[in-house]
Parts: C-alpha cells; sequence; structure tokens
C-alpha cells in the first residue's frame, strides 16, 4: 500500500490530508483562531467533586468545566494486551477520598470539547516524543501494540528499561521505534524528563486555572507521529514549513529526507491530488460503493448509524454472494469514513442480512482488518442475526461534520422542515383562534416563498374561504427572510406582529 501526506499551509488554516493508494482516509485541519486543546497541560483548580458518578470538575479556565474521572486519577497500568478492556471494571479508591474542591491539580485535556461537554483530563501525564511516550508519574513500561512481532516487542521493552535505569518514571515505546536503539532511546527520554522538569518548576510559580504547557501544533505533530518508513512521500506547499520539515528531520529521521517534496504547481495542492471533491463528499449522508451499492450515514444523539444497500448492484445468479459482496464493500468503505470524517463513539452499521455465520464473520474480519490501519482505538463485536454490527470508536474531538457545519436555522438540525401545506394547517388554526378570542382586525400573513407559491397554486380559494369564515380581511406576503416553515401574523394598523398569541400549533 502506498501511503502519503499532503500538507496544504498557503491558506488561512493549514490542511493535512493522508492518502493510501490514492484515496483521502484522514483530513485535519488546524485555524489561527481556534486551538487544539488535546495534549496541553494546565493547572486547574477543582469546583465540585461528585461521589455519585465518581467525578470532578476542574477550573482550567476555559469556558466550560474540565471533566475528570476517578479512572484518571491513579496510574493505568496497560497490559498491552490489544484489546484495550477493562479499565471501568477496575475498582478505584473512591474519589471524595482522592482530591476536595479548591485542591489545585495539575491536569492533561485528553478531549477536546464536543457539543455541550466541556474538555476531558487526566492527571496522568505523558510527555511525546518521536520515539516513546515519557510518563513521570508511572513505572510501567510498554510497547505499541501496533509492534505485533514478540520478539521485536521484547527487546525494545528491555531497551526502553535499561534507557529508564533506576530513575522514576515510565515510557511506552512507539510504533515508529521498530529496530530503535538504546542511544537514541536515551537521548530522547532525557529531552523529554528536561521538558517535565520545566513544566514542575511553571507551576510552582503559577495560580490555577493556567495554561502550563502546550501540546505541539499540528503539523510538527504530525510529522513527530506518523512520518517514517511506512509513509512513502510527503508534499508540502510552503516554503517555511518545507524547511522546517526538514531541519527536523536531520535530527531525528535523516533517511526520509529523500521523501520530502516541495509542491511547486501553480494549481492548488489539493486540487492537484483530487482531494477537494473527497473532502466535499465527505459531508454527505449517501456514500456509492464500487460495487454499486451505498451507505447511508446518519448522525443521533446517542450513537451513528450507517445503513448498507445493494442499490442497483444486483449480481447474476447467487443473491447470497451478492449481498457478501455488498456487504464486505462496504466494510471497507466503512472503516474508511469513520477515519476521514473522525466519527467517534458508538458506531452501529446495519448490514444487510446474511444467512450463514460463516458469511458474518467474513464481514466482521473485514471490518477488523481496514480498522486496523486507524490512529484511533475501536472496538468490533460481532454482527448479530439481524445484520447489525455494533463497535467503538476512540473520540477526541469533534467530528468532521461537527467541527465545519452548524445545525440548520430553519430546521434545527433535525435535516427536515414542515411541508408547505403542514404549514398552511397551523396558519388556519391560529386564525380560528384568532377567531374566537374576538380578533376582528385585519391580518397580514408572511410565510416563506414557498408557502406562498403553494397558496396560490394548490390552495387559491383559501384565503377567501377563511377570511369569511373567520369575518377578517386576510392578505399574503412573501418574506424570503423566513424560514420554509416559519410565519408571521400581522395585526393592522401597525402591522403589529401577534404571532406569540395566535400562532400555537
Amino acid at each position: 500500500m502506498r501511503r502519503e501526506i499532503v500538507i496544504d499551509a498557503a491558506g488561512a488554516e493549514t490542511r493535512v490530508a493522508i492518502v493510501e493508494d490514492g484515496r483521502l482516509v484522514e483530513l485535519m485541519h488546524e485555524r489561527a483562531e481556534e486551538d487544539r486543546m488535546v495534549g496541553h497541560l494546565y493547572l486547574g483548580r477543582v469546583e465540585a467533586v461528585l461521589p455519585g458518578i465518581q467525578a470532578a470538575f476542574v477550573d482550567i479556565g476555559t469556558e466550560k468545566s474540565a471533566f475528570l474521572h476517578v479512572s484518571d486519577l491513579v496510574e493505568e497500568e496497560d497490559d498491552d494486551n490489544g484489546n484495550g478492556g477493562g479499565r471501568r471494571s477496575r475498582r478505584y479508591p473512591p474519589i471524595q477520598d482522592q482530591i476536595e474542591r479548591g485542591q489545585e491539580v495539575l491536569v492533561q485535556v485528553t478531549k477536546e470539547p464536543i457539543g455541550t461537554k466541556g474538555p476531558r483530563v487526566t492527571s496522568q501525564v505523558s510527555l511525546p516524543g518521536r520515539f516513546v511516550v515519557f510518563i513521570p508519574d508511572s513505572s510501567h513500561v510498554g510497547v505499541s501494540r501496533k509492534i505485533e512481532d514478540r520478539e521485536e516487542r521484547s527487546r525494545l521493552r528491555a531497551v526502553a528499561r535499561e534507557a529508564l535505569g533506576d530513575r522514576s518514571g515510565g515510557v511506552i515505546v512507539r510504533t515508529v521505534s521498530e529496530e530503535l536503539n538504546r542511544k537514541t532511546l536515551e537521548k530522547e527520554l532525557a529531552a523529554l524528563r528536561k521538558t517535565y522538569s520545566k513544566i514542575e518548576r511553571r507551576v510552582q510559580s503559577m495560580k490555577a486555572p493556567a495554561l502550563v504547557h502546550r501540546e505541539e501544533e499540528l503539523t510538527s505533530g504530525i510529522i513527530r507521529d506518523l512520518f517514517s518508513e511506512k509513509i512513502d512521500l510527503l508534499t508540502v506547499n510552503d516554503d517555511g514549513l518545507h524547511h522546517e520539515i526538514r531541519s527536523y528531520l536531520g535530527q531525528v529521521g535523516p533517511e526520509l529526507l529523500d521523501r520530502v517534496r516541495k509542491y511547486e504547481g501553480d494549481t492548488p495542492i489539493f486540487d492537484h491530488f483530487g482531494l477537494e471533491e473527497e473532502i466535499r463528499a465527505a459531508f454527505h449522508r449517501r456514500v456509492e460503493l464500487k460495487s454499486g451499492g451505498h451507505i447511508v450515514i446518519e448522525h443521533t444523539e446517542a450513537l451513528v448509524s450507517i445503513d448498507v444497500n445493494t442499490g442497483r448492484y444486483t449480481g447474476k445468479k447467487d443473491p447470497a454472494k451478492t449481498i457478501l459482496r455488498t456487504n464486505i464493500d462496504a466494510a471497507g468503505e466503512i472503516a474508511r469514513q469513520l477515519r476521514l470524517r473522525d466519527i467517534g463513539g458508538i458506531i452501529v452499521c446495519d448490514f444487510i442480512d446474511m444467512d450463514d455465520k460463516e458469511s458474518r464473520e467474513k464481514v466482521q474480519q473485514e471490518m477488523k482488518s481496514y480498522l486496523g490501519r486507524d490512529r484511533a482505538r475501536t472496538k468490533v463485536f460481532s454482527i448479530s442475526d439481524l445484520g447489525l454490527l455494533e463497535l467503538s470508536r476512540q473520540r477526541v474531538r469533534p467530528s468532521l461534520v461537527q467541527m465545519m457545519t452548524e445545525p440548520c436555522t430553519s430546521c434545527d438540525g433535525t435535516g427536515r422542515v414542515l411541508a408547505p401545506e403542514t404549514v398552511v394547517r397551523r396558519i388556519d388554526r391560529a386564525l380560528r383562534r384568532a377567531k374566537s378570542l374576538g380578533e376582528k382586525r385585519a391580518i397580514t400573513m408572511r410565510v416563506h416563498p414557498e408557502v406562498a407559491l403553494y397558496l396560490l397554486e394548490q390552495e387559491p380559494e383559501f384565503l377567501r374561504a377563511t377570511s369569511r369564515e373567520c369575518g377578517m380581511d386576510l392578505d399574503v406576503r412573501d418574506d424570503p427572510l423566513l424560514g420554509h416553515d416559519e410565519y408571521r401574523l400581522l395585526a393592522a394598523p401597525a402591522d403589529t406582529d401577534v404571532t406569540a398569541r395566535y400562532g400555537m400549533a
């Protein structure tokens, strides 16, 4: 598989695209006015301790208080077995016995604010380097689960223990560290220790709430975390950033310098690589499959549902093979869309019903295989007899749709508005209510142009009949500033808005 990183830093925002075999699989962006909080360290003050949910709210100086769960207060010894489960089933000392209101705590942001929720934080501070993550308050030595070779894992764990020696702290060896030697590890570990010492000194002179330490900017973090021998090419369109990347790699990975290219074309870089069209498609509900089928992605308050359909693909003779091919095709596309749209939380995929267990297992394994490329933690459950596959994906920040869109002012985010005939029926009820309350003045109805057109073409007798029945002089005016299902009732002589009085449906 060919992997590339494309960086567009020429405009008001920086965008980083990860491309696999010519297809966009991840998109990250950073704007000057926005602050990516994940990884930042804050000196916070505990605002409230809630024993009922074993959590606390911490003031870190942001608009919304940060959420700190009891499991994020104590040292977490990851078992390195790759299942990622069991954390919440452990028993922790009661949170009220560990912290109290008004106490100052050093915390690190692990999840951006999403919707009405504030950021999530942990007191288990970790400092990422290119090869290792240093955990000052831990004694744990771990190796990335994505390094699968057992001998290499054992070697790296031994090298990390030797580098730590008798000094405090723990480390996690990162995926990029395959074939890492002790000298390189010790050098980076010393630099991370030095950074943490500076943080400790800074904390002593600060008063909560305060920002203590910032995580790397988007592009710096991407180069540190992702750019390795597994990336075939990195293309960037900014001279300063190109120089910065080459300078950094000259110190930590000179063998990668020939994979960095400065884009010199006149066409915008994302247009050149055909990425803009894929980005626009990432906001659509419906995604076409190569086989001819399609999937439909729906966001709800509790979860994301994904429906799989055969669409125009009808196969040849065997319905079971047609269904299996569509489902396997969908599994790969769903995994790509989860990464591209950065969808997290609970996801339920409604695959086309498969009668035999073997087919269900094939689709499940296909999904797991594609999700294995995902940097976010995922957990996949078995496909039920109804064809439903449940999975969870780590949520660190708002999804692409949440970050780059806002709720429709007409439909309040539901995606639907009342039909014109329904609006007319509401107006009819409002006018009859006005009659019952003794209203005799002339009324002007202001409606969206589509509703006005509906009245003109579909119910031309509405005004005359309603005027006669209600004993009012009625008029209608179109108003393009109104939403599709909004209306205003204006009473003479001063066009007094009486909608609130009579307009309740």
